[in-house]
């Protein structure tokens, strides 16, 4: 469901109404008349609906972790708040940007549009810059020749899927100015070479059996999950292109299970 766009119909919707009330109907009505529902429901919810839609559309968005794909930064059900101005100005619903404020920064964890289905929101880390060369060999980071410092931090289990108990050893990993954690499992290779699609620009990346290396073309980023062998990520379906991002995510504001997270920033 693409809510952007939702919302874009009711604000004009409403707005017409009340744009309508405020130029014609009004000056046409017998005093003492009141509004026809009509108007009066349409005409009381507009300045609400502008409100959010610009907050949505240019500010502060919303989002909530729906998998284990970034563990153990963000847990399953966290509520998240995305920043839609750091990366720039876009146009609402088809996310065209128009003005640039920053650009991406390798270790930052982005929303974006699912290259394979932009109506779908994903969430994971900053790898890779355009221009960038990633290697992934043997469960290490590698970043234009320059090994990511890892540091073992201890172990981390989890629950997957509320039955499937996972046991991961858990790592320091610095991307950039950004320090986080990252969970490995040993036994699981780096990557599921049954699980690599065919993706735009598939011809810069090479895999074999200890991992891979990539290229990152001109105008695209390479993502992957903190939850280095349960994600979903570029390791996959490929780079995600400049026009798909969303924003940073920043803040944990919510999570029913954990109130200790609640005002938690997102490193």
């Amino acid at each position: 469901m693409n809510f952007a766009l939702i919302m874009l119909v009711l604000l004009l919707v409403t707005g017409a109404v009340w744009l309508a009330e405020s130029l014609y109907f009004r000056k046409h009505r017998a005093d003492g008349e009141q509004q026809p529902w009509w108007i009066e429901y349409p005409a009381s919810f507009f300045p609400v609906i502008l409100v959010v839609f610009v907050l949505r559309s240019f500010l502060v968005e919303p989002f909530k972790i729906p998998s284990g794909s970034m563990l153990p930064t963000l847990l399953v059900g966290d509520f998240i708040l995305v920043n839609k101005f750091t990366y720039g100005i876009r146009l609402p619903v088809v996310n065209t940007r128009l003005i640039a404020v920053n650009e991406p920064q390798r270790g930052e964890v982005m929303v974006f549009r699912y290259p394979e289905n932009p109506a779908l929101d994903y969430i994971k880390r900053v790898v890779g810059l355009p221009g960038d060369e990633i290697v992934y060999s043997n469960k290490r980071l590698t970043i234009n020749g320059r090994e990511v410092p890892l540091k073992a931090d201890g172990e981390f289990n989890y629950l997957e899927g509320g039955l499937n108990f996972v046991a991961t050893s858990r790592f320091q990993e610095q991307l950039g100015e950004h320090t986080h954690s990252v969970l490995v499992q040993a036994a699981v290779p780096p990557v599921q070479l049954s699980g690599v699609q065919r993706f735009p620009f598939r011809e810069n990346c090479a895999y074999n059996e200890s991992g891979f290396r990539c290229k990152v073309p001109a105008g695209h980023y390479f993502l992957m999950g903190d939850n280095r062998d349960s994600s979903s990520d570029s390791r996959y379906w490929g780079f995600v292109p400049e026009q798909n991002i969303v924003g940073k995510a920043f803040l944990i504001w919510w999570n029913f299970d954990n109130l200790k997270r609640i005002g938690n920033s997102i490193n």
